[in-house]
């Protein structure tokens, strides 16, 4: 007999809670292969795309594209087996409880599950389960079931649109209020409105089915009730949706009032002053654009406010001539012959001389641990840069830094510079870093206060390299001048280290001799 098995959102680790749908990769109905990718998915740092660990027919599939599903909620359903009845060849009907189809589809998946499957066998040894586990889920061994308690609920009967219904009959008494099918956003099929009053009270007297505190905490941001919401997931949990739904119901409110306001204080004709009365469309102010921080720029958005929340920033910088540094690089670049390799890039030797840096200043390489109140020096570099994209900045991360050369560094760099450009780096690629290197000088500025990348201690900022009038041998010349600019964490070292630092790093610039000493 065919099961069907949900297949949740996994935990794709580093922290990450949610997920938005990007476009999906298979129409219900498809048969699908164990490990087969079913779903593009963006989280805050990466794009993947999500296996099924289940080959079999897509039954169902949960949240359309655009849409943003929190760890754990249910993707698909997939049907494992050949049917062997005539009841398994069509879609799940509701029951007598009168559930929705796709509550009954899970339900149906549970019970047609447990009913199938012997003591000693499993979901996963029926469906031909892969065995491969990704972060959070796998189709290893099965995993224990528990029965779930769920809340005591008013009404035990949910229609399809999951209205609150009374069926007993109530004295009818005179509302002053506003009827409770306008406060709830849906209908309520009762004969007065003193009858739906009753059951909204006796509703809000249980518990709140939530998914998760992210959504609690939007609610409450935006004076959003959960308790006057109807949640749009299994047995009524109120998804992210459900309470951005309900934010624009109360913009829209907001805006609609306003609108009123304003026509009503509008002078129905025309002003003495001016014969002819202004058109609507010129006395209606233009609507503010609100864009949602999630994805990649809520990401950037919470680390830098925690960043400068929890760090104790300061910054000190210096002018360099640069003018030795492109003559290196000019030079190495134009090497011809067996030993010649791949163009080096300035990123690549800023890099470079970053690292010997540190070597001499490791306070610099380190991180707090507040809760042990300790600084804690890394052992090893593990070089952050700055790459802007069309998802946004991100930062990807050279590992051991320290153990590679320039020529290894750039073409580190560019590998994971076209990752990003393309939106396939991984989390692991976008994480760990002990430094970071922010070269905002492709963006055409001179310099600027970097924001320390969170849990790191500084970051070295890099300006436009361009001809300026220098002093070069007690004479007026034009040079190629660069701006260095560090931020550190006052708490791991003083401006004596700080400045040692950011004036290696000039020197090795101003002459790049001085970084033979640690080759």
């Amino acid at each position: 007999m065919a099961q069907v098995l949900e297949f949740k959102l996994p935990d794709l680790g580093e922290g990450l809670t949610e997920a938005e749908i990007v476009r999906w990769l298979v129409e219900v109905g498809d048969v699908v292969a164990i490990d087969q990718p079913v779903v593009e998915v963006e989280t805050a740092k990466a794009m993947v795309e999500v296996p099924c660990p289940y080959g079999g027919v897509v039954t169902a599939r949960f949240g359309e594209e655009g849409t943003e599903l929190p760890v754990g909620a249910p993707l698909l359903t997939v049907a494992v087996g050949a049917p062997e009845g005539p009841e398994t060849s069509g879609p799940v009907t509701p029951g007598p409880s009168g559930a929705r189809n796709g509550s009954s589809t899970l339900s149906g998946s549970s019970s047609t599950s447990s009913s199938s499957s012997s003591p000693g066998s499993s979901a996963t040894e029926s469906s031909g389960g892969s065995g491969n586990v990704l972060v959070g889920y796998g189709t290893g061994a099965p995993a224990a079931r528990r029965r779930r308690i769920r809340p005591a609920r008013l009404d035990r009967t949910p229609t399809p649109s999951r209205a609150l219904k009374v069926e007993a009959p109530v004295p009818e008494a005179p509302v002053s209020e506003a009827p409770v099918s306008e406060a709830l956003g849906v209908p309520v099929t009762a004969a007065s409105s003193t009858a739906a009053a009753v059951s909204v009270a006796a509703v809000s007297d249980g518990p709140v089915p939530v998914v998760s505190p992210l959504v609690r905490r939007l609610a409450r941001q935006h004076d959003i009730d959960l308790r006057r919401l109807t949640g749009s997931g299994p047995d009524g949990l109120i998804l992210r949706a459900d309470v951005d739904g309900a934010i624009r119901q109360a913009e829209e409110a907001e805006a609609a009032r306003t609108r009123t306001a304003q026509a009503a204080a509008a002078p129905t004709g025309p002003s003495p002053a001016s014969p002819v009365a202004a058109s609507p469309a010129a006395s209606a102010a233009p609507a503010a654009e609100r864009i949602p921080l999630r994805g990649v720029r809520g990401a950037v958005a919470d680390k830098l406010s925690r960043s400068r929340t929890e760090i104790p920033d300061a910054t000190c910088w210096v002018d360099a001539d640069a003018t030795e540094l492109m003559a290196v690089r000019a030079a190495m670049n134009a090497a011809t012959g067996p030993s010649a390799g791949p163009k080096v890039s300035v990123l690549a030797l800023l890099a470079r001389i970053c690292t010997a840096a540190l070597a001499r200043f490791p306070e610099l390489n380190s991180t707090v641990d507040t809760e042990a109140r300790e600084i804690v020096r890394l052992p090893g570099v593990h070089l952050g840069f700055a790459a802007q994209t069309e998802r946004g900045l991100v930062v990807p991360v050279v590992r051991d830094a320290h153990t590679r050369n320039a020529e290894s560094i750039g073409a580190e760099i560019a590998r994971l510079t076209e990752l990003a450009r393309t939106g396939k780096l991984s989390p692991a690629q976008l994480t760990g870093g002990t430094f970071t290197l922010n070269n905002y000088g492709v963006f055409g500025v001179d310099g600027s206060t970097p924001i320390i990348n969170h849990p790191e201690a500084a970051m070295l900022g890099v300006g436009r390299i361009m001809p300026k009038p220098w002093v070069h041998q007690g004479e007026l010349a034009v040079r190629q001048v660069v701006q260095l600019s560090l931020t550190f964490d006052h708490r791991v070292c003083d401006g004596g280290t700080a400045g040692g630092f950011l004036r290696y790093v000039a020197d090795c610039v101003e002459q790049p001799a001085v970084l033979l000493r640690t080759l």
